[in-house]
């Protein structure tokens, strides 16, 4: 079984992730940035893709990347400023996966977690009009707080856990 684990990543929240999955892949696991792996892509059986939630879904370049991800067995992880119990986490989820899907890749398993938002972005909200969507409320500043705390130790615990347990689970249906 040849394994591809590859991300993008703005913040570095992401990559800090996929380099922990790293940690517990079997050797012989290749592990790039996502802008350097289409040729790869036909030399692997399975591919770990990392993104960050851009807009209730992958950043750009990984949409780019999941719609030439074609008949393969595949898993997915993110990161994202919202809580990842949250509807928005939940829902970026379910739309990576049908995409994924969407091209008859077979969806062995996903990992999300939050992580630290831009300053910049957070900058932006707190000069948005109280009367816009996303102007920085009390509630929302928290969270932006909150997300600064991660990818912490947990987080990559519980994406090294996860992602060995997929592995497992992949090698017996092989």
């Amino acid at each position: 079984m040849k394994i591809l684990l590859t991300y993008s990543s703005r913040t570095g929240n992401t990559e800090k992730v996929a380099k922990a999955i790293y940690e517990v892949m079997p050797e012989g696991t290749t592990f790039k940035k996502m802008k350097t792996v289409d040729e790869l892509l036909e030399q692997h059986d399975f591919i770990i893709l990392g993104c960050w939630i851009d807009r209730g879904t992958a950043n750009k370049e990984a949409l780019e990347f999941i719609k030439k991800v074609k008949n393969k067995k595949v898993a997915f992880f993110f990161t994202l400023g919202a809580y990842p119990d949250s509807k928005h986490a939940k829902d970026s989820a379910d739309r990576i996966r049908n995409l994924l899907k969407e091209n008859n890749n077979e969806v062995l398993g996903e990992f999300y977690c939050q992580g630290k938002i831009d300053p910049k972005l957070t900058e932006k909200f707190k000069s948005l009009p109280l009367d816009h969507p996303h102007t920085m409320t009390p509630e929302r500043l928290k969270r932006h707080e909150e997300a600064a705390k991660h990818p912490d130790e947990k987080d990559l615990s519980r994406a090294k856990e996860t992602f060995i347990n997929i592995v497992k689970k992949m090698q017996e249906i092989k």
